[in-house]
């Protein structure tokens, strides 16, 4: 699991640091899958970089540029039903109401610890492409190192039918995806102790503080 966010951050990191950003979150663009991720990464790590000072005193800033900047455009109430699957019909409607949040911030602090690492490798995006009457479309993108092969990363994009506009809702590192990883790692918990338990326990590890890696033991 730790790859998988480690190539996240690479990848937002480096679109903060390689692109001069004028747009604000006003005018990111949730009509074009395309443009929408590639904004949002610029906006989330130009707040990252001027914010930097204030972070190292207080490395749980992250959890709310997090929260702020990067949330508004995933679909996490999408993941979170997909992470319940099979077993929707043996839960409760109030025990899911409170998973959906609890997963949230799980996503926060997860997304937040490791933003605390900082590269400054190179990004590409893929260009845009028609849509057509797609609902779900991979947004292709490559993280180059120098050294090393390309990494392979695409964000899956979800539109909606209520408001026509785009979230992702997964990401898929080298063809593996992360919810389905979450999937599998929360599915037997959910089976063997029950949906309330694991909610608990999401909202457990959301309360861990924000550590750079410089400080962890």
């Amino acid at each position: 699991m730790k790859k998988f966010f480690a190539l996240l951050a690479m990848l937002t990191v480096a679109a903060g640091l390689s692109v001069s950003v004028q747009a604000n979150s006003g005018q990111v663009d949730k009509k074009d899958p395309y443009k929408m991720i590639q904004q949002v990464a610029e906006i989330t790590f130009k707040r990252f970089a001027d914010e930097q000072t204030q972070i190292r005193k207080d490395p749980n800033l992250l959890k709310s540029i997090v929260r702020e900047e990067l949330m508004p455009y995933i679909n996490y109430k999408y993941a979170a039903g997909k992470v319940i699957g099979k077993h929707f019909a043996k839960t409760s409607k109030k025990d899911r109401a409170e998973f959906v949040p609890a997963f949230k911030e799980y996503l926060v602090t997860s997304y937040a610890q490791v933003f605390t690492l900082y590269n400054r490798q190179k990004v590409e995006f893929e260009p845009g492409r028609p849509l057509g009457k797609k609902k779900i479309v991979a947004v292709n993108t490559q993280v180059i190192e120098p050294g090393r092969d390309p990494i392979d990363i695409s964000f899956k994009v979800r539109k909606s039918r209520k408001t026509n506009e785009w979230k992702a809702f997964d990401m898929v590192a080298e063809g593996v995806s992360l919810l389905d990883s979450k999937q599998a790692e929360l599915s037997s918990l959910i089976r063997q102790k029950g949906l309330p338990y694991v909610t608990q326990m999401l909202k457990e590890k959301s309360q861990r503080n924000i550590v750079f890696k410089s400080e962890q033991g």
